[in-house]
């Protein structure tokens, strides 16, 4: 019988996904490894990654950078940073399609309008977009398209007027009535 380890495949996971802003400071941050067990570890290591990275131009194509034993991909744009973290042995065009599908599904979000303020009036919109991405480590989804649409069909405000909606939350609203009627 063959040595079970010797066959054994991880599947890709990330470490974090950080977004922080033009001074190194937090905007919205996720962390799904023990690798940095206290607050202060982690704010340490996004203060270590920022410097190490803020004087590259990272605005047009993703960069990558070992780190701490770590491979970190990291693109900019306006104020915001945006980081993945994954292990030294992970596959590096996993983790930059893992970036690219967050940058553009906040970009989606955000209608183009991507910078500090903005993303903190839609915090909530990041934060639900973080989770649609990855859980617990494990990659869900990297389509940026894909991803946007779960986070507005989960921030859609069924009391709000039609007017004031997105379509896709208009249809999103207009399918939970339909579904509701249908069920009494």
């Amino acid at each position: 019988m063959a040595n079970f380890s010797a066959y054994h495949v991880s599947c890709p996971s990330i470490k974090n996904i950080l977004l922080l802003d033009s001074e190194g400071k937090r905007v919205a941050v996720k962390y799904y490894s023990d690798d940095w067990p206290t607050l202060n570890a982690k704010l340490a290591f996004e203060k270590s990654v920022f410097t190490k990275t803020q004087k590259t131009n990272a605005r047009t194509e993703a960069e990558i950078a070992m780190f701490e034993n770590n491979i970190v991909v990291y693109k900019f744009i306006q104020d915001l940073h945006f980081y993945v973290t994954g292990g030294d042995d992970e596959n590096e065009l996993i983790l930059v399609t893992v970036l690219q599908g967050f940058f553009d599904a906040v970009g989606t979000l955000l209608r183009q309008n991507v910078d500090k303020r903005e993303a903190l009036e839609n915090l909530n919109l990041i934060l639900l977009c973080l989770d649609e991405i990855v859980d617990g480590g494990m990659i869900l989804e990297s389509d940026p398209n894909t991803i946007a649409g779960k986070v507005l069909s989960h921030s859609v405000d069924a009391a709000a007027p039609l007017s004031e909606q997105t379509i896709s939350q208009a249809l999103a609203t207009a399918r939970e009535h339909f579904t509701r009627s249908l069920l009494k």
